[in-house]
């Protein structure tokens, strides 16, 4: 039976043979991914707790500030998440839940922070490539060299 929109069944043929393909993963390179990913998150947690009126100084410098609510309470919690966020997924305890966390203080911060300079400024784009290292670890959960990971639930029977 011919196709009415042959384009249509050669983009799902595509995505059929894409997302059926598992890609095997060395263990060490992931560790090394999870401990270079982490290291930004505690540095940055650090920062803001160590010199919150620099952080509060910058919160203040956005178009957001009213909505945010008080500038300096904002940078101690998330200096908060960020280190306890890149804790665990330093050492690998419940990682996807800790890059999921670190996701969600990422993406305010993003939006509030970095897009008000520009599109082509470059912390915009460093977020971004650390948007693809924590979906990283969202999406494939993996166990390599963690201090305890959380078990993974077998959905393809469902």
């Amino acid at each position: 039976m011919p196709a009415l929109f042959p384009e249509v069944l050669i983009a799902y043929q595509f995505k059929y043979i894409i997302m059926n393909k598992s890609i095997e993963v060395n263990g060490t390179s992931v560790f090394i991914l999870r401990v270079l990913l982490s290291g930004i998150f505690i540095s940055a947690g650090l920062t803001h707790l160590i010199k919150p009126e620099l952080i509060t100084l910058r919160i203040e410098a956005t178009a957001f500030t009213p909505f945010l609510g008080d500038p300096y309470i904002m940078g101690i919690l998330s200096g908060i998440a960020l280190l306890i966020g890149g804790f665990t997924l330093l050492l690998g305890v419940y990682t996807r839940q800790a890059a999921l966390l670190l996701l969600v203080v990422l993406v305010p911060i993003t939006i509030t922070i970095q897009m008000g300079n520009g599109l082509m400024h470059g912390p915009l784009w460093k977020n971004v490539a650390l948007f693809g290292g924590l979906l990283f670890f969202i999406i494939n959960n993996p166990n390599t060299y963690c201090l305890y990971h959380s078990k993974k639930k077998n959905y393809e029977n469902i």
